[in-house]
């Protein structure tokens, strides 16, 4: 079978940034190509048109069109226009895009099946974060779901979400996101090197429970004056405040006490990311926003011991007192405890953490979601 995803970005240096919607495409096209599915990637918002190839796959420059006020219908036109090539040429016989802005919502090719996965629209992101949407975000995003030959979702709280929201009454089928479970072997990194050591990594934004987690480490230094917190990842500004940095914001947060055993690292490699969640004893995830968080199954196949958020999508991925503990971000001393607690018992750190790899292994490995995905194709061609 030979599949193309279409999507604003892909972790490449030739592409640019990439986020959490990137890391999951590469994470499934490897799958894919493991069961010996031919995939091209149609990167879209690039600064110039080309092809070249990463591990196997295919990727495909593609330039948006500039033309003042048609700027958003012209490529779309533009993709739909190279999907029927690619698609008359037997290159694919199907095309998955995300629901993010609704990129597919004038896109609409003549017979190749389009699917869309849920990873979290603009919309559903604005609801949780209970602020405004814009409108032309929202118009595209509906239309997309509307239009679309197949539905995904990687959590069935985004499905339900998503439903609420759009005012739809759709039929999603629940994919979880993956990981290759080899990449992260243990065997290759030292496991707690640094004792009483706290981990975040994602990016540095509100909606992630970034401005919450100085009174939750405040609560953890009173207690536990040695505790040190490591953060790892891009600094975000604040949408709502119009702050330029949420960094700058989280550090007028902190105790003086705690704000000294604090490290902000900023954006580090992949291999560095993982470097972090081998010697840290516990990471954290207070978010507020989510669909299904891949660093959440990154620091679980590590063995990691977490402390998350209780919120919606959350039990999809832990068993609260299991694998992991579930807090909501905002009950800072409630949270703070569980992370104590982890942090003086070095039994349960390693019951947890086993725990964890055991669901990552039964649930979110890639090669069990590249082959429910292909089910799903198989089902729509």
């Amino acid at each position: 079978m030979k599949i193309a995803f279409l999507t604003p970005e892909y972790p490449h240096l030739k592409t640019g940034s990439s986020g959490g919607i990137g890391t999951s495409i590469k994470n499934l096209a490897m799958g894919l190509l493991a069961e010996g599915c031919s995939v091209r990637v149609l990167v879209y918002a690039q600064k110039e048109e080309g092809i070249f190839y990463d591990n196997g796959i295919c990727i495909q420059q593609i330039r948006n069109v500039k033309f003042k006020g048609l700027s958003w219908y012209l490529t779309r036109k533009k993709l739909e226009n190279i999907i029927n090539t690619l698609y008359d040429n037997k290159e694919i016989d199907l095309v998955e895009a995300p629901d993010w802005t609704g990129i597919t919502s004038y896109v609409s090719p003549k017979k190749c099946p389009v699917v869309i996965r849920l990873n979290g629209s603009d919309t559903y992101f604005c609801h949780l974060d209970q602020r405004p949407v814009k409108w032309v975000n929202r118009f595209h995003e509906k239309r997309a779901l509307k239009n679309a030959d197949g539905l995904l979702s990687v959590s069935q709280f985004t499905a339900d979400t998503t439903n609420e929201v759009f005012h739809l009454d759709k039929k999603f089928s629940i994919i979880p996101n993956g990981i290759e479970m080899d990449i992260f072997s243990n065997n290759n990194y030292n496991i707690n090197n640094n004792k009483n050591t706290i981990l975040y990594f994602g990016s540095l934004i509100r909606k992630k429970g970034l401005l919450e987690l100085p009174f939750i480490f405040n609560e953890v230094v009173a207690k536990r004056p040695e505790a040190k917190l490591i953060l790892v990842g891009k600094d975000v500004p604040d949408i709502i405040s119009g702050h330029s940095s949420t960094w700058q914001m989280m550090k007028c947060l902190f105790s003086p006490a705690a704000l000294l055993n604090v490290t902000y690292l900023g954006a580090v490699t992949y291999d560095e990311i993982k470097n972090q969640i081998s010697s840290a004893t516990v990471c954290v995830f207070p978010t507020f926003a989510e669909a299904l968080p891949v660093s959440w199954i990154e620091a679980m196949a590590l063995e990691k011991p977490i402390v998350a958020s209780d919120i919606g999508w959350a039990p999809e991925v832990i068993d609260d007192g299991v694998n992991g503990f579930l807090v909501h971000p905002k009950e800072h001393l409630h949270y703070a405890s569980k992370i104590i607690q982890l942090m003086e018992d070095a039994d349960l750190q390693k019951e947890f953490g086993l725990a964890a790899k055991k669901k990552v292994s039964e649930k979110f490995s890639i090669e069990k979601v590249a082959q429910q995905s292909l089910v799903f194709y198989q089902s729509l061609i």
